[in-house]
Formats: C-alpha cells, structure tokens, sequence
C-alpha cells in the first residue's frame, strides 16, 4: 500500500523527532574521532578474558600442555588490541569539544597503559576466582564438582564480570565497567555494580534477584542466597534537591556473614562478622558478630 496519504503525518513526526532542542539529553554527539563503546566488542572481550581464567572451559576446547602457550599469547594479542579500542572510547565519551590529533594519540597512550595493567592482572584474578569457585563448591551439596561449578554455575559468570568490571573501574576506566556488569545482569539476573569492593570465598547459591550497591563492602568468605538486596534507604539531596552523588549508602559485610534468601539489607550499616540473617526481612540497623537475625514466630 502507498504511503502517500500519510506522508503530511509521516513528514511531520520526523519534522518533531528531529527537533534538537527536544532531545536534551537524551541524545549522544561524539566529538571528533570518538566512537561509543561496543556492546559486540566487550562480549568478545569478556569471553576471552574467560578463556584466559578458565582455559578449556571456555573459549578453544582443546587445551593441552603442549597448546596452551599458544592459546594464550594469541588470546592476550587480541584481548589487548580490542581492549585498548574499548577502554579509548570510554576515554573520549565524556568529551564535548572536538580532539587534536596529539589529543587522541595520547587518550590512546593513556588506553595502552590501562590495557597493559589489567592484562598483568588476570593471574591475580584467576586465584581469586578460585576462591570464589571453591566457595560455591563447598557450600552447595548439590555440586558434583568445581567444573560443574564453572561451567553451570550463573553466580560464576557474574562474579567474573564483576571482578573484571572492578579492576577496570580501579584503572580510572568510564563507562566500561558499568556496561561489563549489566552484561552480566542480563545474562545471569544477578545485579553487582563494579564499584562494590567483595572479598576472596563469595559465594551466591542460585543468584536470580540478588542486588548489590555500588558502595556495598562485602569481606571474605560471605555467602549470599538468591533474592538478597544490599541497598540504599532514601537520598540526602543537596540544596537544590537533587540527590548528593558518591556517597557511601550500602551496607558493609564482615567476614563469615550468611545471607539467607530474599533479605534486604538498606543503608550504610554493618552486618557483624559471622552473622547470620534469615530471609525474607528487612535489615536498617547494625547486627552484632555473631547475631542471628530471623523472623519472629508467631504466637499460637
């Protein structure tokens, strides 16, 4: 069917969707030379940084003795050339005003010496996701073994985004961090924002639902169940009341601290070292070491 008797129509909402003045900020206009950062790229990017960690698992299958040098300098080749694109257009997005030639090369300067500090801690990040593997072995029955755990396991893809995410973030790398950590909420319904500091040993039995703050600090050998929130209670706003940014609003969890299903934990408390808190409530003041914190029964 012809358009024609709608083209006055037509005409007039691209006449509407092109008002600039409209779009306010709900618009990108990159400056000269600068790309947004690439959703296809950084799942590339994540898959390789996986293969490194957990070779065999994921990436080639058929890792060897005699293969793996291999495997792994080409794999690292190519994890630094696609990281020094991403982590350059994290760089430039921020910018509104057109870049010299000189400013470019050394934003791209600045992208090597980033990709070069987090490849150079990748073996760092592989031991403590080994932690992080043994925790969830040791504290699910149902696991056969930790290959099952890397392979089948959603908590171990979140958590490795996480700590990628985080090590980035600690790099004064924008913008990429928080696009690798939504990767991963979309992928696993796990939700981790990569400023959260976790320890060694976090485990997440099932994981659908859990919500982790940006300021959240968690210690070592926490063990969190599917649903837990650790949140912020309501904004402070500035004089103008918009809310004050940067913040610390999450919760701080000690060490040896259990979670159990559907709590949530709001604001900037503690939950003292080898707590226990049930599920299904709510948590808004400081739980003692040691404190056992669940639902009340009810009376007969």
């Amino acid at each position: 069917m012809s358009s024609y008797k709608y083209a006055e129509t037509l005409k007039e909402t691209v006449k509407k969707l092109s008002d600039f003045l409209s779009l306010k900020e709900l618009h990108h206009q990159p400056c000269k030379g600068a790309v947004l950062p690439s959703e296809n790229q950084l799942h590339e990017f994540i898959a390789l940084c996986r293969s490194l960690i957990f070779p065999g698992f994921y990436g080639t299958p058929d890792i060897s003795d005699e293969n793996l040098l291999y495997h792994t300098g080409i794999n690292t080749e190519r994890l630094f050339n696609l990281l020094v694109n991403q982590i350059s257009a994290g760089l430039l997005f921020n910018k509104d005003t057109d870049n010299t030639l000189e400013d470019l090369n050394r934003l791209r300067e600045q992208a090597e010496q980033k990709a070069v500090d987090f490849i150079s801690y990748l073996p760092e990040m592989r031991r403590i996701l080994s932690t992080d593997v043994t925790a969830m072995y040791n504290g699910d029955p149902a696991a056969q073994s930790k290959a099952e755990v890397i392979l089948c396991y959603p908590a171990i893809r979140a958590v490795c985004n996480y700590r990628i995410a985080h090590k980035l973030l600690e790099l004064g790398v924008p913008l990429i961090p928080r696009i690798i950590t939504e990767m991963a909420h979309s992928e696993t319904g796990i939700d981790i924002h990569p400023g959260a500091v976790i320890g060694e040993y976090f485990a997440i039995d099932h994981g659908t639902g859990v919500v982790i703050g940006a300021t959240s600090i968690i210690g070592n050998r926490v063990k969190l169940y599917q649903g837990v929130t650790l949140g912020a209670r309501s904004f402070p706003l500035d004089e103008n009341s918009n809310p004050i940014k940067g913040i610390a609003r999450h919760p701080i969890i000690e060490d040896d601290v259990i979670i159990y299903s559907n709590a949530t934990i709001l604001g900037r408390i503690t939950i003292g070292k080898g707590a226990v808190i049930g599920g299904n409530i709510w948590v808004t003041e400081n739980v003692a070491p040691g404190e056992r914190l669940v639902q009340a029964k009810a009376k007969q």
